[in-house]
């Protein structure tokens, strides 16, 4: 599937701005991830852009999203290894995520949270202005960002081999690549 058809799709089943900005989030640290890898960025990218495609339709039941959303795009045609990863990105099915697509998407979605976050608390509220360093002080404030689960992020170390730090300036940096269409 091609980005602008992921794009139409992800449309027609999420209406809300924001939760399309997360997903766009999403996608582009899918992105940088699947490259620093040496991986399909595209197929990467993919799973990013669609992991919540069944949110708005799920939010009132954390126990059928992402499960409802893998069906989706099973009816796709998408690949399994992508329709895996969406599935599992979701902590609540207690489904250990396998590949390293699916690893890095259970990390990836909360860390764009916790960026966003940070970058809304600067006085210019610019991603532009955010550090790798302004991130980690902010981690580890427990009551911020407090749905950006620190457990999940934390776990790039074991899943992707990869330092908190290593992770958030990555992360950043995929962020801040397409910040106009993050609004940030």
């Amino acid at each position: 599937m091609e980005r602008k058809e992921a794009l139409n799709l992800l449309k027609e089943n999420l209406s809300n701005v924001n939760l399309q900005k997360h997903c766009f989030a999403v996608e582009a640290i899918m992105r940088a991830l699947a490259e620093r890898f040496d991986e399909n960025a595209d197929e990467w990218a993919i799973a990013g852009l669609l992991h919540d495609i069944d949110y708005e339709s799920t939010k009132d039941n954390i126990q059928a999203h992402s499960l409802i959303g893998a069906e989706m795009l099973k009816k796709a045609g998408l690949k399994d290894e992508i329709i895996e990863a969406v599935k599992t990105h979701n902590e609540a099915h207690g489904i250990k995520p396998e590949s390293l697509m699916a690893k890095a998407l259970f990390v990836a979605d909360p860390t764009s949270g916790l960026i966003v976050a940070s970058t809304l608390v600067l006085p210019s509220k610019e991603i532009k202005d955010l550090t790798v360093e302004n991130i980690l002080h902010r981690f580890k404030e427990k009551s911020f960002a407090r749905g950006a689960n620190r457990e999940i992020i934390n776990k790039c170390k074991e899943l992707l081999g990869l330092s908190l730090e290593e992770f958030i300036e990555i992360a950043l940096i995929a962020m801040k690549k397409i910040s106009r269409e993050l609004g940030l």
